[in-house]
C-alpha cells in the first residue's frame, strides 16, 4: 500500500516526476504536443510538452492556446449562471420568456434543461451544414419538435443544440454577441486572452495549437483544420491553455471567484439533476458539469474533442484539486486515460478512467435491434452479418462489430486505436421490451419506421 503524502509533497512529487512522464505518454500515442496543470491547497504545478504542429519547430508554452471542443460548454454554462446570479436570467422559467424562435416549445423548455442536456433536443445537423449561419438563424432553422429525441426533461441526450440555445438566450438577455459576452462576463474577469477557433477568428497574440489525426497502424500523423461553425460556438468554440482551464475550475474550489460565480451558484451547478442519466459518459450530470462518482471522492468537470485535440478538466471542490490537461492530437484520450492512474498512484485522489455504464458478460444481441436510428439528420444503422454478429454504421461510416452485454448494453472497436471502448446501450420500451432506441456517446437515437414522420409525440 503507498503510504499517503502531505498535500505539498504530492505537488513536489508531480513537479519533479510528471514531465518526463507526459512526455513518454505522449510519444506512446504520438501525440505532438500537451499541456497539464494540477492546483491543489494554493500550489500549482504545469507542464508543457512537445510541438503546437507535428514537425513544425514551436514548442508548447504555458500561454498556448488549445481548441478545447465541448468543454467551452462548461464556459457558456458559467456565463449564463452568471446571468442568472444578477437576475438576468431564471433557470426555470421557460425559454420563451426570452426566445420567442422557440414557438410551440417556448412554455416546455427551461435553461436547467438546456445546461444539463434534458431539453430532448438531438444533438445537431454537421458543421458543414451551417456556414455562416447566425445563432437566430441556426434556432429558426433546426430548434423544432422534428429535431426532439425525448420529450423536454424527461432524460438525458447530449446535445450541442442546447447549447446553441443558450449562446442565443445569452445574446438576447446582454444585447452582446456571445463572443463579447464570453469574453468580457467571464474569460477577461478570470485573466484569459480570448482565442475562437470559429470563423471569423480573432487574431490574438497567443499561440493556438493545431490539431492532429493520427493512424497508429501506419504510423501517420497528420494536420486538421478545425471545422466548427460560427454557429456552434457556445457549444465547442473555445480556444484555451491548461491554466485557463484552471482558473475556471477554481471558481469551484472553496469560495471561489465570489464577485463572478457565489458559491451557492456554484454548487447548483455541481448538482446532479435527477433525469440527467448520463449513461456511458458520466454518472450524472449538473449545470454545465458531468459528475464523476469513485471510491476516492466525488469530480466535476467535462471532456472535450476538437478536430484533432483531446481536453479534459476535473474539479474536486471537496478537497480542493483542479485538473487539466489539453493535447493536440485525437489519440490524446488514450493518454489522458493512462495519466488518470498514474495521477491516482502519485496520491491524487481521483480514480482511473472506467466505462461509465454496465458492460458484463457477452450475451446474445437483444431481439429486434437491427435498423435505422436517427439523431437529428445522424442516422446509426444496425445490420447483422452472416454470423449473426451485430454491426453499427454511424452517419455513413464504415460498419464496425458491436459486442453485446447484460443490460442490452455493448461495446464496439475504436477504428482509429483498435481498442475495445464501452459503445452505449439498446432503450427499450418498459411496457413491450420492443428495442425503440439506441444510446451511443450520450446522444439518444429513436428508431426510424418506414412510412411513418419521424416526429416525436411528447
Amino acid at each position: 500500500m503507498v503510504g499517503l503524502l502531505s498535500e505539498s509533497n504530492v505537488l513536489v512529487s508531480l513537479r519533479d516526476t510528471m514531465g518526463d512522464r507526459l512526455s513518454a505518454l505522449a510519444r506512446k500515442h504520438r501525440v505532438p504536443g500537451a499541456q497539464l496543470a494540477i492546483h491543489h491547497g494554493g500550489e500549482a504545478v504545469a507542464v508543457e510538452i512537445g510541438e503546437l504542429e507535428h514537425g513544425g519547430g514551436h514548442r508548447v508554452t504555458p500561454d498556448a492556446a488549445f481548441p478545447i471542443g465541448s468543454v467551452t460548454k462548461s464556459f457558456t454554462a458559467t456565463v449564463a449562471m452568471i446571468l442568472v446570479t444578477d437576475g438576468d436570467l431564471e433557470l426555470d422559467a421557460p425559454l420563451g420568456e426570452y426566445l420567442t424562435e422557440l414557438d410551440e416549445l417556448g412554455d416546455r423548455q427551461t435553461l436547467r434543461q438546456l445546461l444539463s442536456h434534458t431539453s430532448g433536443f438531438a444533438s445537431g445537423p454537421d458543421s458543414e451544414c451551417l456556414l455562416s449561419a447566425s445563432l437566430r438563424r441556426y434556432v429558426l432553422d433546426h430548434c423544432g419538435p422534428p429535431n426532439l429525441v425525448l420529450p423536454p426533461g424527461s432524460g438525458f441526450s447530449y446535445s450541442n443544440m442546447g447549447y446553441i440555445l443558450t449562446g442565443l438566450v445569452i445574446e438576447k438577455v446582454t444585447g452582446m454577441s456571445w463572443r463579447d459576452a464570453m469574453e468580457s462576463i467571464l474569460l477577461r474577469p478570470l485573466g484569459i486572452e480570448p482565442a475562437f477557433i470559429c470563423a471569423p477568428a480573432l487574431q490574438p497574440g497567443r499561440p493556438i495549437a493545431t490539431g492532429h489525426s493520427v493512424n497508429t497502424a501506419v504510423g501517420r500523423t497528420r494536420p486538421v483544420q478545425q471545422s466548427t461553425a460560427a454557429a456552434e460556438a457556445p457549444a465547442g468554440g473555445l480556444a484555451v491553455s491548461a491554466a485557463d482551464l484552471v482558473a475556471l475550475g477554481l471558481m469551484h474550489v472553496g469560495t471561489g471567484v465570489s464577485d463572478l460565480l457565489p458559491a451557492i451558484y456554484a454548487e447548483q451547478m455541481r448538482q446532479a439533476v435527477p433525469a440527467a442519466d448520463a449513461f456511458g459518459l458520466a454518472d450524472g450530470w449538473g449545470l454545465g458539469l458531468a459528475v464523476f462518482r469513485d471510491a476516492a471522492a466525488e469530480w466535476v468537470g467535462h471532456d472535450g474533442n476538437g478536430d484533432g485535440t483531446s481536453c479534459h478538466l476535473r474539479i474536486n471542490p471537496t478537497d480542493g484539486w483542479v485538473v487539466a490537461f489539453t493535447s493536440n492530437a485525437i489519440t490524446g484520450f488514450w493518454l489522458w486515460q493512462e495519466l488518470l492512474a498514474e495521477l491516482a498512484q502519485a496520491n491524487v485522489p481521483i480514480e482511473a478512467s472506467r466505462a461509465r455504464g454496465s458492460q458484463g458478460r457477452p450475451t446474445r444481441p437483444p431481439a429486434g435491434c437491427v435498423g435505422t436510428y436517427v439523431n437529428g439528420d445522424l442516422e446509426f444503422v444496425v445490420a447483422a452479418d452472416k454470423d449473426g454478429n451485430l454491426r453499427l454504421a454511424i452517419g455513413g461510416d464504415e460498419f464496425t462489430r458491436l459486442i453485446c452485454h447484460d443490460g442490452m448494453t455493448f461495446s464496439q472497436e475504436d477504428p482509429a486505436s483498435g481498442q475495445r471502448v464501452f459503445g452505449g446501450r439498446f432503450m427499450g420500451n418498459p411496457f413491450t421490451g420492443r428495442v425503440e432506441g439506441i444510446q451511443i456517446g450520450g446522444r439518444v437515437a429513436r428508431r426510424l419506421i418506414p412510412g411513418r414522420e419521424n416526429r416525436l409525440i411528447a
